[in-house]
This record gives C-alpha cells, sequence and structure tokens, in this order.
C-alpha cells in the first residue's frame, strides 16, 4: 500500500480550530465631521493637531488611522474624514466623548457610524408616538436658602467626623446632617456660592449637596491635595505634588486622564459634566516634588468664569479661555520680569449690567458692561524701574502704569467691588539697611484712574478692604521680633483705618483713627461692612478678639463720611474676648455672627470652636480634641433687585415689629416652661418634706412609746432694723 501523500491528510479540524475570522463589519469606523478645510501643504499638521484632540477626550488614533477625502477639482479637503479605531469599544469611547467636542473656534466636531449611513437612508419614516418617561424632579441643590427661618449653616471637622449645623436663635440651632463619609478624607471645602462641599479622598475629589447630601459629581485625580473652585461654581481646579501616572488597562473616557497627561500634576475639570478640559504641571525638572513651594491657587479665574489665568514667573502671563482651555489671541502676554498678577472683581453694579447685556442684544439701549481688567507688577531690572500695569482683557489696553523706585516687594489688593486697588509697596533706602512701606491707591471708577500715594514710616503685616466701603484697615508695626518671631515672643503692632474723604474735593484717603500697642495681626471685617474684628492668630501667648463699630454714632450708615470735627468719632470698641490657640477667625455671611476656632493641625491645646455675636458676646463654644476645621456656608448674591431691597429698606419698621413679636412669644415660651419647671419642683420638695414629717413623727411616737402624734413646733426668728438717730452733714473743700 502506498504512503499517504500530505494532499490526503485531513486538515479540516485544525483549519476549523485555528481559522481566522475577519471582520467585514463597519463597526469601529467613524466619519467625522467639523474638520478644517485645507489644502495638502496642511495636511501633516491638521492631522498632528486632529490625534491630539482624540488623545485629550481619552481616545488614542495614529495619522494612519485617519482617511481624509479629497476634492480633485479644487484640491482641497472635503471637510470630513473616515476614521478606523482598533475595536468597537474605542469607536464607541470616542463617539460619546468626542462627539460636538470644539476643534478651535470655528469648527466642532460632529461624530456618526459608519454603518449608520445605510440605516439612515432605509429609515422608516412612518410617526410612532414617543413614549414619555415619568417626570422625576431633581432635587434642588439650594434648598438651604429656603429656610423658613433664615438660618446660616457651618460645617464642622473633628478627627474622622464631619458635622453639617444650622446656626440661628438657641432655640434654632441644630444638627443639619451628619454624613456617613467612611473612605478617610484629607478636609473639607464649601464651593464659593456654597452649592457644594467638596471631600478630598486618595482617588479624588467628591461633591455633595442636595437637601439629601448625596454625592453629585467626582473626579478622579489620585492623591490630591488642593482644589480651587472658579467664581461662578463652573469649573474646579486639582493638585497634586505627585505626577499623573496612567497605569495599563485604566478606564479611559473624558472623566479620566490620558497618556498625554502622564507627567503633569494639576488638572482643570468641569463640574456640570465632570470632564477633565486641561491639565498643566507644576514640577521642576530635577527638583523633588516634596521639596517644591507651591503658591496656590496656582491658575486665578476671571470673576465671569470666561478666562483662566497662569503665570510664568519672570516671563509671561498665560491667559485661557474657558471651555475650550486655547490660549487667547493664541499667544502669552509676553512679560519680562513680571512676579504676580490679579484680576479685577466684579462688583454688584458689573453684574448687573453683564446680565443686561446677555438678555438685550442691542448694544445702543443698554450700557455696555466693563471690560475684564487684571493688573500686574514687575520689580527693577537695570535702569529700568519697578512697574504697576492696569490691563483691559480681552482687549489687552493697557488702561495705566505707574512706575516704583526702590522696591523690594509688591503686594496687590482690590477691593471687592473693583472700586479700589492698593499696592502695598516696600521700599528700601538707598543704603538697603532699612524697608517702609507706601501704598500706592488705584480709583478704578475714576477717569484717567488717578493714583494717591499713602506714605507709612513702619512696615505693615496685614491690609484689608472693607467689603463694598471705601474704607482700610491695616496693621503696622516697629517690633524689632518681627522679622524673626519665636516661642512666647509678642509682636507689638498699632492697627489704623483710612477713610476716602469727599469734602475736601481731592477724594484723598485721610486717617481715620489708630490704635496703637496692640498684639493684634489680623483684619477681618464683617461681609456687610462697619463692624471688623482684630485678632491676635497663631500666637501662643496671647489670643485677644476686639470688635469694633466704625458708625457707631452715625444713625444713617448711608452717609458714611463724618464732619472734620468729627472725624474719627464714630469708631466704637463693643466688646473683647479671648479664644485661647486660635487659629482661624472667620464671619458669617449675614455679619452678624463670628466663628473662631483653634485647628488640631496647628497645636493640640484646647482644640475647638466658638461662636460670637457682632457685640463679643459668647453664643456656643466647644473644646474637642482632635478638632480640624470650622467654616461657614457661603451665600450667594441676593435675588431681590434694587426696588426690592429699597422696599425692604423702607418697611423695616414693620418687618422689626413682626420679628419682636416673634422673640417675645419665643421668651414667654420660655418662661412659661420655666415657671412649670419650677413649681414642678417645689410641689415636688413640699411633698417630700410632707413625706419625712411624717415618717419623723412615727418613729417619735413608737421612741416615747405614745399612740398619738404630737405636732412639732417651728420656731420663726425675725430680725428688725430700726433707725433711732440719722445725722447730715455737709463737707466744705
Amino acid at each position: 500500500m502506498p504512503a499517504p501523500t500530505a494532499d490526503d491528510i485531513d486538515y479540516s479540524d485544525i483549519e476549523e480550530k485555528y481559522q481566522v475570522h475577519y471582520d467585514d463589519s463597519f463597526d469601529t469606523t467613524l466619519v467625522v465631521d467639523g474638520i478644517p478645510i485645507i489644502d495638502e501643504s496642511k495636511l501633516e499638521r491638521l492631522l498632528t493637531k486632529f490625534c491630539k484632540e482624540f488623545a485629550r477626550k481619552g481616545v488614542t488614533i495614529k495619522p494612519d488611522d485617519v482617511f481624509m477625502p479629497w476634492n480633485d477639482a479644487t484640491g482641497k479637503s472635503k471637510g470630513y474624514a473616515f476614521v478606523d479605531f482598533r475595536t468597537v469599544d474605542d469607536a464607541n469611547l470616542a463617539l460619546v466623548a468626542v462627539n460636538n467636542h470644539p476643534f478651535d473656534s470655528k469648527h466642532t466636531f460632529k461624530l456618526n457610524r459608519f454603518a449608520d449611513v445605510e440605516k439612515f437612508m432605509h429609515l422608516d419614516e412612518s410617526y410612532t408616538d414617543p413614549e414619555f418617561e415619568e417626570f422625576k424632579p431633581k432635587e434642588h441643590l439650594r434648598a438651604w436658602l429656603g429656610d423658613p427661618q433664615g438660618r446660616d449653616q457651618y460645617v464642622t471637622y473633628r478627627h474622622e467626623d464631619v458635622e453639617i449645623n444650622w446656626h440661628g436663635k438657641p432655640s434654632q440651632s441644630e444638627l443639619a446632617y451628619k454624613p456617613d463619609w467612611k473612605e478617610p478624607f484629607l478636609y473639607v471645602a464649601w464651593s464659593p456660592l456654597g452649592t457644594f462641599i467638596a471631600t478630598l479622598h486618595r482617588q479624588g475629589v467628591r461633591l455633595w449637596g442636595g437637601s439629601s447630601w448625596k454625592q453629585q459629581q467626582q473626579f478622579a485625580h489620585p492623591l490630591v491635595k488642593l482644589i480651587d473652585f472658579s467664581p461662578c461654581e463652573q469649573y474646579l481646579v486639582t493638585w497634586s505634588n505627585e505626577p499623573i501616572v496612567v497605569h495599563e488597562g485604566a478606564k479611559r473616557g473624558p472623566q479620566f486622564f490620558s497618556p498625554d497627561d502622564e507627567g503633569n500634576n494639576m488638572a482643570v475639570w468641569d463640574i456640570k459634566s465632570g470632564h477633565l478640559l486641561r491639565t498643566f504641571s507644576t514640577l521642576t525638572d530635577g527638583e523633588p516634588p516634596a521639596k517644591k513651594q507651591i503658591h496656590w491657587p496656582a491658575l486665578k479665574w476671571s470673576p465671569d468664569d470666561k478666562f483662566v489665568a497662569r503665570i510664568t514667573p519672570g516671563s509671561m502671563i498665560s491667559v485661557h479661555e474657558v471651555p475650550s482651555m486655547y490660549l487667547h489671541g493664541k499667544k502669552s502676554l509676553k512679560i519680562d520680569g513680571v512676579l504676580d498678577f490679579e484680576w479685577c472683581p466684579q462688583g454688584d453694579k458689573d453684574k448687573e449690567d453683564a446680565a443686561k447685556d446677555a438678555t438685550n442684544g442691542d448694544a445702543n439701549k443698554v450700557k455696555k458692561a466693563r471690560e475684564n481688567m487684571l493688573v500686574y507688577w514687575t520689580p527693577e531690572n537695570e535702569n529700568q524701574p519697578a512697574r504697576v500695569t492696569l490691563l483691559a482683557f480681552p482687549s489687552r489696553t493697557i488702561l495705566r502704569q505707574k512706575n516704583l523706585f526702590n522696591v523690594t516687594e509688591c503686594k496687590l489688593y482690590w477691593q471687592n467691588q473693583g472700586d479700589f486697588l492698593c499696592v502695598k509697596v516696600d521700599r528700601h533706602t538707598k543704603t538697603k539697611k532699612s524697608i517702609f512701606c507706601n501704598l500706592e491707591i488705584f480709583r478704578v471708577r475714576e477717569k484717567d484712574y488717578p493714583v494717591e500715594v499713602v506714605e507709612l514710616k513702619d512696615t505693615v503685616t496685614d491690609f484689608s478692604w472693607e467689603p463694598k466701603g471705601e474704607r482700610f484697615a491695616i496693621v503696622s508695626s516697629t517690633d524689632p521680633n518681627l522679622g524673626n518671631p519665636g516661642p512666647g515672643i509678642t509682636i507689638k503692632t498699632d492697627v489704623s483705618f483710612y477713610q476716602l474723604e469727599h469734602a475736601s474735593g481731592k477724594n484723598d484717603f485721610r486717617l481715620l483713627r489708630s490704635l496703637p500697642s496692640r498684639t493684634s495681626n489680623a483684619i477681618r471685617w464683617s461681609p456687610r461692612g462697619r463692624h471688623v474684628v482684630l485678632a491676635t492668630v497663631g500666637s501662643s501667648s496671647k489670643s485677644e478678639l476686639e470688635f469694633w463699630d466704625l458708625d457707631f454714632t452715625i444713625e444713617d450708615t448711608a452717609r458714611r463720611e463724618p464732619s472734620k470735627e468729627d472725624w474719627g468719632s464714630s469708631i466704637q470698641l463693643l466688646g473683647t474676648a479671648d479664644h485661647y490657640g486660635v487659629t482661624d477667625v472667620e464671619w458669617d455671611p449675614s455679619g452678624r455672627y463670628l466663628g473662631t476656632s483653634a485647628s488640631a493641625w496647628t497645636h493640640t491645646v484646647e482644640n475647638g470652636y466658638a461662636i460670637w455675636d457682632f457685640r463679643g458676646q459668647e453664643i456656643v463654644k466647644h473644646i474637642q480634641d482632635r478638632f480640624k476645621q470650622f467654616i461657614w456656608r457661603p451665600r450667594p448674591l441676593t435675588l431681590l433687585t434694587k426696588d426690592q431691597q429699597k422696599q425692604v429698606r423702607k418697611n423695616l419698621r414693620e418687618y422689626s415689629r413682626a420679628f419682636d413679636e416673634e422673640d417675645a412669644a419665643e421668651e414667654s415660651n420660655v418662661s412659661a416652661e420655666l415657671i412649670s419647671l419650677r413649681k414642678r419642683l417645689v410641689d415636688e420638695w413640699n411633698k417630700w418634706r410632707v413625706t419625712c414629717k411624717k415618717e419623723h413623727a412615727e418613729q417619735r411616737g413608737k421612741k416615747h412609746g405614745k399612740d398619738h402624734h404630737e405636732e412639732e413646733k417651728e420656731e420663726i426668728e425675725v430680725w428688725i432694723d430700726e433707725i433711732i438717730e440719722q445725722i447730715e452733714e455737709v463737707v466744705v473743700e
């Protein structure tokens, strides 16, 4: 029998086992519209940017995966492309993450499946009634503002326990919510308008809110250490001292880091969607992350959330548009030597004008809102003096510049309404052996932005504007221990108040009053102005609190400026207090109560918190071991219009009468409860006394062999004072 050949061997079972099934479907192919139309010379650059935009959303593709059709007649592209992905999952991820993603200011990606083209061609056009889902209302994230008593809230963090409390009258103060957050976290923080409370975990940041205090959003940034909200609560910045590492098999998508983000350590997120917008690096090559000193916040937001800026010390300020995160104008502000900058805040009037601009398209009838502004300063360099520059943005127009000489350092302080800017200039003498201070004050609302100089001889350690006012306070000192304070050393300071004087016609800031020989090192204005607390914070030997009223003798608080004779006489000390080891001082949003706390993060002696009224009277005080944080919940701006607010002020006596009746009713209820308690205690005492007398009489009767009960006699001794003689003498000096 002949030997079998290779052709006679049956390989069908092996071929069936190892057969490769080719995917001839188009489920991994997507059609991308919204691509700029270009010529062939720009193809390579376009494909590079195209792949980079996909990578920003967590989808990795290569230029070879992209096919771009061309118009042979014009020699240009047709504005769309076909993209092949490795798997169906990658295609689905791209469809969700990249669709409606802005490629640039004029083009937006629109993604569709290639397989859907045939489906849409044979689409059944017969109408069918849609299925309506049952409406499920979402909880209001600002429901706490509807509290009938108008109470505020505050959060406390002790050991691993967090409590959110209501604060009002003693009978109205109660626990609002005690969350059961089982995972350990670093600290808690409120968002600027009080909508969310954030917790920092090892895996990232979580936002909680609403009446149920459920999780509203989360951001996956491992080992996060610092966070910063944008002013309008639209965006969040997270920072870690460790660089981002994307491990193989890690989750991908717009909410997660991609391989392109590796090495960076700061991220910008969209709060509503939870999407990652961009990452940055604050790490220096060759320097260990733990050794790097971070200036926080590293990104500074414009007050309307339209721009976010970052400084590269000594060279430039980079302003990015939000949410695209593109560099505005495709270029940074090149400023040699720049060391610091600040955005100008939006005042209440500016916000009203911006709202009118947004709702009314006719610019001729509505006054345009003031353009965003920022201020920066540059130090002296060779023959160039130091300089402070006020810049309009996005027009990049220089509004005002001021040259400064013999400058050591500058600090920038905006008033919260954007009316004034103070530049605290630390100057040195020509010999550079001593330092003194000047205040350069820009009046931003006036024509040509005039600058006033307030000369001081001492070193200013703290500066603070009065909210919505024309006054400021400073803490200054000539103490020789100021530069090197040690344990047990108390720095002597002076506190001074200044006010803008209109009577002279010069509109200059004039000294209102000076308070010498203090130990205060912190100024805390009430959010409503007028009241201020001078505190000694962070000292192991002193912990004083002084409560001052700057309009104590002025009946009409709307007319703030006193006469020349009464200049400075309206300032009155309301009270003093002491909170040992105080580390934090903060007013509540109403400006009626002050919270102080001693945090275990600073020291471990008598940790806890206290609440005071604006006169310095203690309301609540709790000493708690391992106490860490006390923070008032912020409030957004009032929804009342100016006319409605005027109407409330006009009818303030009627409202006051209603509040007085509520207080009287509450006091009477308390009095009735107290009287009832006292009466019950007296009745119990009398009953016990009768029982004791009866038992005592029975015992005496048995002892003397008597069956009858003798009534006990009770002796009462009465003292009577009688005036026998009274003589009056007149002493003549």
